[in-house]
């Protein structure tokens, strides 16, 4: 190494340090995840990348960046750890990415832009906030996830592709996706995001934090609703009328059709045991708070997911039950067919106060009456502003809401929780 390449990667460093330095006493609840992050040298590559564990950078990029502007350096270390805080790398691979790319460094900027902390102030920032704004207002708000429908579903102009990269990049992504190993996974940056909202709250009084980093950190920390995953909770072991090729030796079977003139020693069975849906209960919260619009969104998601063949029995046992502070009304569906007659005359009853045990002590007076082979499960979609029972059941629960509430009180620890989207529901219908 040359004497002008070992200066710039000392200078580089200074600088960058100086950065986190900066950022930490300003943003002290970011001290975790700036601790957690190694920098490291790339000479070359003429950009920084983030990564769920490192800042790599080349020191070149950094130097012209502070010539440029002192404070650029805090701006784009500041906005790569923010991905991280935010969670971004880990949707990367599932995604169009070029437009989640695009998502996440928008989001990151709004962030930091309701700061509004001059320290990291660049002189394009009314500009970004006047294309922020609008991107608002296209989308429906500056989440990653509703930016990037927004992106994906009205086929936005090159132009206008180009333009939002150009304004809203600070790093490189390339070492997104789960073809690099990291020494932080998912699960360790929820863990340090989940304190930094925590300690946001604190922070944030008689400060401008802004809405943008907590919704985000909302956004990031909900639980993923994937629901076909949680119905593969409820599934149980069942035989089916198929071939089971998984249990046919094709040896004897081919040995049989040549020593015995095409008669088979053994035949492939036609039944085999295979996991499914069968019995389990979908609670439907029809306070007054619940919207029929929402509620008719989910049975459609319910609906569509059950019925791929490989998902359910031709014979099911799936109790509709829809409640307020008392059910009111159980419907028993057989099959497939009769729970999209179901959701094609759906009415819904109810529009009191919101208690959850009601149904729970229904389903044991079901249980008690035999009308149920092996309940595996129950989904309770609700507002979240009930009573919850005390005793846990002895199967799962899922209580499923739409969107995050502060004032929504924590699921009981037996329990599971689940994240909507209203305007996925919405979407549905």
């Amino acid at each position: 190494m040359d004497t002008e390449t070992k200066k710039a990667e000392v200078l580089a460093e200074q600088i960058l340090k100086l950065s986190g330095d900066d950022i930490m006493m300003r943003l002290r609840f970011m001290s975790r995840a700036m601790a957690e992050i190694s920098r490291k040298v790339r000479e070359g590559c003429g950009c920084v990348m983030n990564s769920p564990d490192s800042f790599v950078y080349d020191p070149l990029f950094i130097l012209k960046a502070y010539k440029d502007d002192e404070r650029r350096p805090i701006r784009i270390l500041l906005h790569s750890l923010f991905h991280n805080v935010l969670l971004h790398a880990y949707a990367a691979d599932e995604l169009d990415r070029e437009l989640w790319d695009i998502a996440a460094d928008a989001v990151t900027e709004a962030v930091i832009l309701e700061l509004d902390i001059e320290a990291f102030a660049l002189r394009e920032d009314e500009q970004l906030k006047k294309k922020l704004k609008v991107l608002k207002e296209d989308a429906g708000g500056l989440t990653p996830d509703k930016i990037y429908k927004h992106l994906k579903n009205n086929k936005v102009n090159r132009l206008t592709l180009e333009d939002y990269k150009r304004s809203f990049a600070r790093d490189d992504h390339r070492l997104w996706g789960p073809q690099e190993s990291y020494e932080l996974d998912e699960e360790d940056w929820q863990k340090i995001s989940e304190r930094i909202r925590a300690e946001l709250k604190a922070f944030s009084e008689g400060r401008n934090v802004g809405d943008a980093l907590k919704e985000n950190l909302d956004s990031a920390l909900k639980e993923k609703f994937d629901y076909e995953a949680l119905l593969r909770r409820f599934m149980v072991m069942g035989e089916q009328t198929a071939l089971n090729e998984e249990e046919f030796d094709y040896v004897y079977y081919t040995y049989g059709l040549k020593l015995y003139d095409n008669m088979p020693l053994i035949e492939p069975l036609e039944y085999r045991e295979e996991k499914r849906i069968k019995d389990f209960v979908i609670a439907l919260d029809t306070s007054a708070s619940c919207s029929k619009e929402l509620i008719e969104g989910f049975l459609l998601k319910s609906y569509q997911i059950l019925s791929c063949e490989e998902s359910y029995f031709s014979k099911v046992n799936i109790h509709l039950i829809q409640c307020d502070a008392q059910v009111q009304s159980d419907k028993k569906v057989t099959d497939i067919e009769e729970l999209k007659k179901y959701i094609r005359n759906f009415s819904i009853q109810g529009f009191g106060a919101t208690d959850f045990r009601p149904v729970f002590r229904y389903v044991e007076e079901l249980r008690e009456r035999g009308e149920f082979e092996r309940l595996k499960g129950l989904i309770y979609f609700t507002d979240g502003y009930g009573i919850y029972p005390e005793k846990r059941p002895d199967y799962d629960v899922i209580f499923a809401f739409v969107g995050e509430d502060e004032r929504r009180l924590d699921v009981p620890a037996w329990s599971m929780k689940a994240v909507l989207d209203a305007e996925e529901l919405k979407n549905e219908k």
